[in-house]
């Protein structure tokens, strides 16, 4: 498992180095690059983040460092697009939001689709377990049935009970 502090520390220095990076370029386009990388450091910090609060027991101390820097995330992504408006790349931001909505869509579809299958998964598992099983207890009662027969059979060929 990832740390959540050192995740997030990561996405810290994407911002540092964008931040610095917007300072000397004209183009945000030339920014693309390093703003995917910092949104694929935030996708691992918010990983690590939903990891640790199923976790539990995290302090106080630590939540804090987590949810300060998760609005700082917030507030950059904000400048992020004041940066692209302020360029007259609205367009540009807009269709950046709305591939990123469709492919959270997909993403949610696609976890959905693999929940469904495993849960599928585990009970054909488990319908096959059953079925072992039932064939392993038919196995041991016709065992048993038959080493009954064997007995009844020899029982009554030793003795004169059985109708001779």
């Amino acid at each position: 498992m990832i740390d959540p502090v050192s995740a997030l520390s990561a996405v810290q220095s994407a911002v540092a180095l964008i931040k610095k990076a917007s300072k000397t370029v004209d183009d945000v386009a030339s920014l693309g690059p390093m703003i995917g990388k910092y949104f694929e450091a935030k996708h691992t910090a918010t990983k690590a983040v939903a990891q640790a609060k199923k976790q539990g027991g995290s302090s106080m101390g630590k939540a804090i460092e987590i949810e300060l820097a998760l609005k700082a995330q917030r507030d950059f992504e904000q400048e992020l697009q004041n940066l692209f408006f302020s360029t007259n790349n609205m367009d540009i931001w807009q269709s950046i939001k709305k591939r990123a909505s469709d492919m959270d869509a997909a993403n949610a579809e696609q976890l959905q689709k693999d929940a469904v299958a495993e849960a599928r998964r585990k009970r054909r598992e488990q319908e096959l377990n059953e079925i072992i099983l039932g064939v392993g207890i038919a196995i041991v009662a016709g065992i048993f049935l038959a080493w009954a027969a064997y007995e009844a059979i020899t029982f009554c060929s030793a003795a004169t009970v059985c109708g001779r």
